[in-house]
């Protein structure tokens, strides 16, 4: 495993994990309120198959974080920009959430640079731009702490939680995150709408949903099969986090997609 810091054009500073095999780079981003680590569930059979990198997403884990709202453009650049840094032409890439987000800006404006895009979880408009502010004012006065819990009851199943099976992980990475940085993540999704543009993704897709998922439900999945063309689309017995509630299916998914 290699691990590192790339200094983004605007001097932010994205902490960068690397591991797999000497093959295709496949690039994974990680969710709004959680860190790289998300994806330990997928390490172990992914790396096998590929150069992974993992990193923070800016405002998140060990990545700096920069005052001020977020815009979905930057935080499309920064993974290209670390993608040139680590001297990767072309990469796979994988996003949850907020991650799939940066992939819908990746297919539009970057097509050269991907070869495979999977959309995780993920919406091409989260309104109304309200309820975002509100949000964003609530974590700046109050911290994570006044939302952890409404969060958790939306990224899993009730079912999953009573198991306890790596809820304390993930809770405690949400409460670590900057309030600050999370704000910031919180403006790029108010002012994201892909809608119209996704038709112009030409990358070969994968859109994978969950069927219980109150956070991004299966019409927001539906609407990213539907507007971008040739789209292949799976839905999973999960909610939001569907990477860690369905881990073996999740990374099922996604070695028969890249095969």
């Amino acid at each position: 495993m290699i691990e590192g810091f790339t200094t983004m054009g605007d001097g932010c500073s994205i902490a960068w994990e690397q591991t797999g095999v000497e093959g295709p780079a496949l690039i994974l981003s990680n969710s709004l309120g959680t860190a790289m680590d998300m994806w330990k569930p997928q390490m172990d059979a992914l790396s096998k198959r590929f150069r992974i990198i993992r990193y923070d997403t800016r405002g998140h884990g060990r990545s700096d974080v920069p005052a001020g709202a977020y815009g979905l453009d930057r935080l499309g650049r920064d993974v290209l920009e670390l993608a040139s840094d680590l001297e990767i032409e072309r990469f796979a890439f994988c996003g949850l959430s907020l991650g799939g987000m940066i992939g819908q800006w990746l297919g539009v404006r970057a097509p050269e640079r991907v070869s495979q895009l999977v959309i995780a979880n993920s919406s091409p408009f989260m309104g109304p731009p309200s309820a975002w502010d509100a949000r964003i004012k609530l974590v700046l006065a109050d911290g994570m702490d006044a939302i952890v819990d409404g969060t958790l009851s939306r990224w899993f199943t009730q079912n999953f939680i009573a198991e306890i099976k790596n809820i304390e992980e993930i809770r405690n990475i949400f409460i670590k995150t900057d309030p600050v940085g999370y704000a910031g993540c919180c403006a790029a999704i108010r002012d994201m709408d892909m809608r119209p543009v996704l038709k112009l993704i030409q990358v070969p897709t994968l859109i994978v949903g969950g069927k219980y998922d109150p956070a991004t439900p299966p019409e927001h999945t539906y609407a990213l099969r539907d507007g971008i063309a040739g789209a292949q689309c799976v839905m999973l017995e999960a909610a939001h986090l569907a990477n860690i509630e369905q881990a073996n299916n999740f990374t099922k998914v996604l070695l028969d997609y890249f095969q």
